[in-house]
């Protein structure tokens, strides 16, 4: 695609003027040509992201008039009625010092339980 032909342009990313040798040629070196396509490229997921739509994910609403009329409480209940993770009571439960029961793979805590670690 060379021809004998030596045009003067200006490259579209420094401005400088140089020498094409073809009549597409745009930028005056192939360093000027990846700086360009890297700065379009990051302008283009730039605009994506502020195309994106953020929907806030609501949380799930966890009656504690029922826990609290509960018996027995999964960890998951427990958590939610302590305002603690699910994560902490499972070290309680470690150290001991919550007791629990189990039932097949499904772990238990008492309300009593409970109501003695603020005693």
């Amino acid at each position: 695609m060379s021809s004998n032909l030596i045009l003067k342009k200006i490259c579209d990313f420094c401005g400088n003027e140089f020498e094409a040798k073809t009549l597409f040629t745009r930028y005056c070196s192939h360093t000027c040509n990846r700086k360009h396509y890297k700065i379009l490229k990051r302008e283009k997921e730039i605009e994506s992201v502020k195309a994106v739509k953020i929907i806030p994910v609501k949380e799930p609403i966890i009656s504690n008039i029922g826990i609290q009329q509960k018996e027995f409480l999964s960890v998951e209940e427990t958590a939610t009625l302590l305002g603690a993770s699910r994560r902490t009571i499972q070290r309680m439960i470690s150290k001991g010092t919550l007791k629990v029961g189990k039932i097949g793979r499904r772990t238990i805590v008492k309300r009593l339980e409970i109501d003695k670690l603020f005693i």
